[in-house]
């Protein structure tokens, strides 16, 4: 088979699209003929390299893809051959304190299919049963194959961690990524006032058709000033926040007292000046949120497939071209995913 593949870690020049090793699914794990997929911000940092992260060379990476069973292990029985499936990467034990009660993406097992592993991103993959979802016949493979991660992601931020509620105001920073254009969608349907940043006019009408109440050009304006001015100087009760060092201090500006910081990334830096000073005296609380347990994925996944949520595709390359796919990721362009598909599929 085709994959796309680096040998060491570095700039997108060592990314590669060749012949791969065909996978043999083990007991557990099912072969999925792969129709597409799509990239995420955590591909530019596996590429890059991750501390602490030791990765098999050559690395496949991908932690997107939809496709068709072409055979399962002996142990599986939720699957078998022509059936349609979507990839949800978070990999668990099943068995520890946390998997027990529900919290796997807590578990201290956890890890990432595409991040920590081999990913999804070549003609065929072998994927553990347990990492699968059924896809709708009706539902397009771009569709399927870019919305898993960022929308699970979104929906345990929102509805789990920050648990929000109809008629709160919530900010979304970076609206026009994946992450940020579903935490749109998914507050809009929970009944939110939704304040979204982007950085170009596109990509803020781009975020209006999301859902967005409020629109801020965060390179033209302060965000945080632009939240107070547009809330009477009252603040947000939630701020979605995965960009990390740059937006923090503002983030904690734009709060309301007793808001909510919910985070799943940083983007800019993991390390930004705590501000304990406006978390204690305003009661702010500060909440980090992991991917998401196979049950929300359900949730979320149900809401994508009947149509009530959409990730925004804003292009479709072949995997020989994952370097310009990486290069998109990297310079920002553009509003929403970026989709590969193996170069047979096209």
């Amino acid at each position: 088979m085709k994959a796309v593949q680096f040998g060491s870690h570095g700039d997108r020049d060592v990314i590669e699209y060749g012949e791969f090793p065909d996978p043999e699914p083990d007991r557990d794990e099912v072969l999925v003929d792969v129709k597409a997929g799509a990239l995420n911000h955590l591909d530019v940092w596996t590429r890059r390299g991750l501390p602490g992260i030791d990765l098999e060379m050559p690395h496949i990476p991908g932690s997107d893809a939809d496709g068709v069973v072409e055979a399962v292990g002996e142990g599986v029985t939720r699957f078998e051959p022509g059936d349609r499936v979507a990839v949800s990467a978070g990999v668990s034990c099943g068995e520890c304190e946390f998997c027990r009660h529900g919290e796997e993406s807590l578990c201290p097992s956890f890890h990432i299919i595409g991040e920590h592993v081999r990913g999804v991103h070549s003609e065929l993959a072998a994927v553990p049963a347990e990492n699968l979802v059924p896809v709708p016949s009706g539902v397009d493979w771009e569709v399927a194959g870019s919305a898993s991660l960022v929308f699970q992601t979104a929906w345990r931020m929102l509805q789990t961690r920050a648990d929000v509620e109809a008629g709160e105001k919530v900010l979304v920073l970076g609206a026009s990524g994946g992450v940020g254009h579903a935490a749109v969608q998914i507050a809009d349907h929970a009944g939110c006032e939704v304040f979204a940043t982007a950085s170009t006019e596109e990509k803020l009408s781009h975020a209006e058709d999301c859902g967005a109440d409020h629109v801020i050009d965060y390179e033209a304006n302060d965000f945080a000033e632009e939240v107070a001015e547009l809330t009477g100087r009252r603040g947000v009760d939630v701020v979605v926040d995965h960009v990390g060092e740059a937006t923090y201090p503002d983030s904690l500006k734009s709060m309301a007292k007793g808001g909510r910081l919910v985070t799943c990334g940083a983007t800019t830096g993991p390390n930004p000046d705590a501000g304990l000073n406006r978390i204690f005296w305003n009661q702010l609380s500060v909440i980090g949120s992991t991917m998401a347990t196979p049950g929300e994925v359900d949730d979320v996944l149900e809401l994508v497939w009947d149509g009530t949520f959409e990730p925004h595709v804003r292009d479709t390359l072949p995997m020989s071209e994952a370097a310009r796919a990486h290069e998109m990721i990297e310079n920002r362009e553009g509003f929403g995913k970026v989709v590969v598909k193996p170069d047979s599929e096209l």
